[in-house]
């Protein structure tokens, strides 16, 4: 358990006036009659109380003798000055204070009377006894030691408002004397302690507790820092604003300002300024509140301010001040500004802004409850701390702009981990280039010697579930079309109904088999054209019709001013494919990616396609070996298996119970890829590597060869290669895996139709075995069952 030290020093105190009287002595054997005068007079006050000079350590006796030692202490606490100087007799880094100046008598009144104590701020006590070593050092031993440090007494004042007062203390009449405990030190040991601050047992070793006597007394000479330490406290506060959320920061920022103005019912707001929409907004994450803005989010500038205002903050960046908010109104009159501040109480308020260069960002808002607490005059003394504040609001607001440069990298174009490196390189040559005064550009990105691998799992049957899904909602709407235009025509017999309607059925007629191209746009233009005029006249004139065309209205969405109920099925479902199918590639890639570092993207259409590229030029400082390679590509077989599964699991809770069919593309060849600086992303580089893009675009739509089969097929794998090597290779993963659970065992090779520009290729069609309940036992390789596999 660690020793208290607390109540141990290496010095003990006696109070003495001693070194003080020794000075009497010698002027009352001067040639000055006056001072010798005077100082007789102090040396025989004094003479029958020889503990004033021997010293003691009882505070009692100060109460005792204290006629004699204000005698003593006259000429140092002058009457003249003692209504102005804060001022005290005192004991060395101890709260024990006596004979002080009437001013400071009073400042401790203030606080709390006869009882207050005022105790140092920012002396620890486990530190007190290597402070009283260090004086003992310089004092006694000689060796200079430096550890000045500020002092500060923190006294409230009668209104509670705290006051900050900085000490400088004299030590002309102290001394330091050792007692037989005291030992001769050396540089070595001095040396030693020097690189042992901390070491509390170290110090008590080389100077012992009570090896010292401080005889004497100091003089502690008080200044009121006030308003230097809350501009000292502000600024700390705006710099450390990862506080900003912390509810007991708000509340020491506002009691600073408190002390700032010496006003106990100061509080602070803060808005932020639109420039583009010229409105005042409410600062979130700030914990700070507006007191003009009250409970809105946003207010107009102009409606928020009166005309005076407006000029002095936004047109002039100038404070405006309101020293009486009910003689404002009763001369301005009924104003939003003095309104909604008469609402909350407040009596007097500054508006400062927070502008640079003629650009306003915000707005302060200091308020009062008392009229003529805050005026024009002590709107001035903000010019001390408004850099601090703008500082603190530009550099938050850059912080904004980053967090929302890096939200939209993260969802639109981010820069991936795995390249990172190679981006921040170019970057810090572009910096340099432009601080050496040249005409720096950002060159482009390549990789050179990479190898693609390419996978996609797609929607089956997308475009004939989505035409589907329009042409059920437009045989719906124009049902419901019919039926309002047919309760019309029973009531007028107006052949222009009959007409309407003749036009509807064919419109009908036209979708029923097959939906056209442009059958969506006519229809949609027909109706918006043709049938809303004529649903918005007989809303006026029928009562029955107004409720049916309402109900026809109620199923009409707003956002695409159509019906959308099979639609929304659909979107919804290949939603939630996406979703899934990209959460759990994101997350096995975390995986991957530990094994071996590569670059990784993946996209969203009617599915989810990914491209990886791995090479050594990928890492720059790592050796690449085809081992990895391999190993990425059964990793990417296993997690387009489970991904298939997911979709398994997915499928039953789909509005639209739509399959999805999987493929991966082997290209066994290198190439480069470059990022497009116009496209923020990466591409193959090069005519001849252009052929392995033209494939991924094509391979998907292809057709085995000799029939009119689709080579992509829901529950089957689909692996297209070239190369005699590749499909060894995959036969090897795919029983592999067969053994882990991921398929059935069924597997056939086929040829597929030519391409455009591209023939020759194969492809592997293999069953995956889907999980349930029953079977899902959660198998998945580890690294050693890989090792073994690749190596065998």
């Amino acid at each position: 358990m660690e020793k208290n030290y607390e109540n141990e020093l290496p010095i003990s105190r006696l109070i003495s006036f001693d070194k003080l009287l020794r000075q009497y002595d010698a002027m009352a054997k001067g040639d000055n009659i006056t001072t010798a005068k005077m100082a007789q007079r102090i040396l025989e006050a004094a003479a029958p109380y020889p503990e004033l000079r021997e010293g003691f350590s009882d505070p009692s006796l100060l109460k005792k003798h204290k006629d004699v030692i204000d005698i003593i202490l006259q000429d140092i606490f002058s009457e003249v000055l003692t209504n102005n100087e804060i001022k005290a007799a005192s004991l060395p880094y101890d709260n024990i204070i006596f004979n002080s100046s009437k001013r400071f008598r009073r400042i401790l009144k203030d606080a709390g009377g006869v009882d207050f104590v005022p105790e140092m701020r920012n002396l620890p006590e486990h530190q007190m006894y290597i402070v009283a070593c260090t004086v003992i050092l310089n004092f006694y031993y000689g060796f200079n030691f430096d550890f000045k440090r500020p002092f500060f007494y923190d006294i409230p004042d009668k209104n509670g408002v705290m006051r900050h007062y900085r000490i400088l203390y004299n030590a002309d009449f102290m001394e330091i004397l050792p007692t037989d405990k005291a030992k001769d030190l050396t540089q070595e040991d001095v040396d030693e302690l020097l690189d042992n601050f901390d070491n509390i047992e170290l110090w008590m070793e080389k100077i012992p507790p009570n090896s010292f006597i401080s005889k004497g007394f100091v003089i502690s000479n008080m200044f009121d820092v006030t308003a230097e330490h809350s501009i000292s406290e502000i600024k700390s506060s705006l710099i450390a604003n990862d506080k900003r959320n912390d509810e007991s920061f708000i509340g020491d920022f506002q009691e600073t300002f408190r002390s700032f103005f010496n006003a106990p019912n100061i509080n602070v707001g803060l808005m932020e300024y639109n420039a583009k929409e010229k409105s005042f907004e409410r600062v979130y994450g700030t914990g700070m509140e507006s007191f003009l803005l009250g409970e809105n989010d946003e207010m107009a500038c102009v409606s928020a301010l009166c005309e005076k205002s407006y000029q002095k903050l936004l047109n002039e960046n100038k404070y405006f001040a309101i020293s009486d908010v009910d003689r404002y109104i009763a001369k301005a009159g009924d104003m939003n500004l003095y309104n909604r501040f008469q609402e909350q109480g407040i009596k007097s308020a500054i508006l400062a802004p927070i502008a640079q260069n003629g650009e306003l960002l915000g707005v302060i808002e200091l308020v009062a409850y008392k009229v003529n607490v805050l005026n024009s005059v002590n709107a001035n003394k903000l010019e001390d701390i408004m850099p601090f504040i703008v500082s603190a609001v530009l550099r938050s607001k850059t912080e904004e702009s980053n967090l929302v440069d890096a939200v939209i990298q993260n969802e639109c174009t981010s820069v991936h981990d795995s390249v990172y490196w190679r981006f921040e390189e170019e970057a810090k040559r572009f910096i340099k280039d432009n601080q050496e005064g040249g005409h720096p550009t950002f060159k482009e990105i390549v990789f050179k010697d990479v190898y693609p691998l390419y996978g996609q799992v797609d929607i089956k049957n997308s475009s004939q579930a989505r035409n589907m899904a329009i042409q059920r909602d437009l045989m719906i709407q124009l049902s419901t079309v019919n039926n309002v235009l047919e309760a019309a025509w029973q009531k007028s017999k107006l052949p222009i109904y009959e007409e309407l309607m003749f036009r509807v059925n064919g419109h009908v007629d036209s979708i029923k088999e097959t939906l056209h191209t442009n059958s969506e746009q006519a229809i949609f233009n027909f109706v918006m054209d043709e049938i809303n005029p004529v649903f918005s006249h007989l809303k006026k004139s029928d009562d029955e019709l107004k409720n049916l065309i309402r109900s026809y209205e109620s199923s009409v969405d707003m956002g695409t001013e159509s019906y959308y109920d099979h639609r929304r099925n659909y979107d919804e479902s290949v939603t939630q494919i996406n979703m899934t199918l990209a959460a759990l590639m994101d997350k096995k890639q975390k995986g991957a990616q530990a094994m071996f570092p590569h670059y990784f993207e993946r996209y969203k259409t009617d599915g989810v396609e990914h491209n990886m590229y791995i090479g050594e030029e990928i890492v720059g400082d790592r050796d690449f070996d085809m081992l990895y390679l391999n190993n990425l590509r059964l990793w990417q077989l296993q997690v387009m298996c489970e991904m298939e599964n997911a979709h398994y699991a997915l499928k039953p809770e789909l509005p639209v119970p739509l399959d999805v069919a999987s493929l991966i593309l082997v290209y066994s060849t290198s190439l480069s890829i470059r990022f497009r600086m116009d496209e923020k992303r990466f591409d193959v580089d090069g005519t001849y590597n252009a052929r392995y893009e033209i494939i991924k675009k094509r391979i998907d739509k292809s057709f085995i060869k000799g029939t009119n089969e689709r080579l992509t097929q829901a529950g089957k794998m689909v692996i297209v290669y070239s190369q005699k090597n590749d499909e060894l290779e995959y036969l090897r993963y795919i029983t592999f895996l067969r053994s882990k659970g991921y398929f059935t065992g069924k597997v056939e090779i086929v040829e597929l139709e030519g391409l455009q520009g591209v023939s020759g290729l194969k492809a592997i069609r293999a069953d995956i075995l889907y999980k349930t309940k029953e079977n899902n036992l959660e198998k998945t390789y580890t690294y050693e069952d890989l090792m073994n596999e690749l190596k065998s």
